[in-house]
Formats: C-alpha cells, structure tokens, sequence
C-alpha cells in the first residue's frame, strides 16, 4: 500500500502550516551558493502546494520571508526578491489551472515595489480560485503579527468601537493576519531543527507539531503524506482526557 493509500480522507488537517528550513544547507552540501538552494526549494513548495490540493486540504501556509530574513546580507535578499517575483509570475498559469487562489501575510508593504506588484497582481488573478488558499508568509514574525493586532484593537477602544470587555481570543484572532482562515492543525518544520521560529505563535496553540529531517530542496509529496500519516495516528485532546475524547466519539 503507498503512503497516499494510508491516509484517511475524512480525517485531514485542514490547514497546515510549513517552515521550509534548509536551503542554505543543501545548497552548501552541493557547493553551491545559498540561492542555488531557494531555487531548488521553488520545486518543493510546487510539488507540497499539488499534493496538498490532490488530498483536499483546503490551506497551505509557507513560511516564505521572515522580518529577520531582512538583516540577511543584501545579494542574497536581492537574489530572494528576484526569485519570488520569478516564481510568483511562472507559477500564476498552474495556480489558475489547479483552481489555487494565493494569499499572502506579513508586512507586505514592505516588500521591493515590484515584488509587491507582481504579489498583488497574482492575488488579484487568483481570487476566484476556491479549491485552496496557499498563503505565502513574507516579512512577517508572529510577534509583528500580535503587536499589530494590539495596535489594531487598542484603535478602536480609543474610537469608541469596542470596550475591554469585549476582548477574547475569539475577537484577537479576527484582528489577525489569518483572520480569514482556520488555525492550523499540523505543522511541519523540516531540516531537522526543533524550533517554531517566530510563525504562528498565537495560531498553532493546538497545532500537532513535525519534525522531519529532509532539507526542504528534497521535500516532495511522499514527505508531506509522511507528516500526514503521523498526525493522524495522534490522539487530540485540547485539554481533555482520553477518556473524554473516547466517549464522545
């Protein structure tokens, strides 16, 4: 039976959320120069983002330009930049043809004018698409991401449109990024680290974390049926017992 077979349908995460770690490793391995890894690492968010919307998942999220990706030096920001609007323009025919709107998070305004140009243009070009939302994560940090909700909500108490008491987690993740998305239920990290990175925080509380040690270049679908296979055969409480979760199945 292959590793597609195994997976059960009815039981799939419905987002799941990517730190595509290890280029720059695979690159040094093959003596190459950190970019030649971003590029190879194009063909591996290709070949999850498929396999992803063959399943049914319904979100993929890739954690594509951290803010601290910024203090990086600026030939390979530079390369990166070139790169995404490369990718982003070849890949707008496939995403339309596989029915994959594109969304993006992060402070995307403080991305190179034609980068965001070109992002906002394939947003804009996907937008009917409703088989699946691929997000890209680009300059964004989790913690960003929360001070700008504080931000946001402190806003509106000043003006007037809201009290503390209407404060919850319901109401502060409307004011996220990901507002119009499910949380994730698994997240994946590869390269073998064991960190979250500043992704997410506030959305993966009860995520199902996996860790796997391929170097993102590598990543291909059987690795993703691989993290799925090892979510599903989890027990999810969020808090409550195994014996709660048994009686109410």
């Amino acid at each position: 039976m292959s590793l597609k077979d195994q997976i059960y349908l009815d039981k799939l995460p419905q987002h799941i959320a990517i730190i595509m770690d290890g280029n720059g490793r695979w690159a040094k391995m093959h003596g190459k120069q950190r970019i030649f890894g971003h590029q190879n690492g194009v063909t591996a968010v290709r070949e999850t983002t498929e396999a992803a919307a063959e399943l049914g998942v319904k979100f993929l999220t890739v954690y594509a330009f951290s803010t601290e990706n910024w203090n990086r030096p600026k030939f390979e920001v530079d390369a990166l930049m070139r790169l995404l609007v490369e990718s982003i323009e070849k890949e707008t025919p496939t995403l339309n043809k596989n029915n994959i709107r594109l969304n993006a998070i992060g402070d995307i305004k403080s991305l190179h004018k034609k980068n965001y140009n070109q992002l906002i243009k394939t947003i804009k070009a996907t937008a009917d698409n409703d088989r699946m939302t691929l997000t890209l994560a680009l300059s964004y940090s989790a913690r960003w991401e929360i001070v700008e909700t504080v931000k946001s909500i402190a806003e509106r108490i000043k003006n007037n449109q809201l009290n503390l008491a209407d404060i919850d987690h319901q109401l502060f993740s409307s004011h996220l990024n990901t507002a119009s998305m499910p949380d994730p239920e698994l997240l994946i990290r590869t390269s073998g680290e064991r960190r979250i990175s500043n992704f997410l925080l506030w959305q993966i509380a009860y995520a199902e974390l996996y860790f796997t040690q391929t170097l993102w270049p590598d990543f291909r679908k059987e690795d993703l049926y691989e993290a799925i296979i090892d979510y599903q055969s989890r027990e999810r409480r969020f808090g409550k017992t195994s014996e709660q979760i048994l009686k109410h199945k």
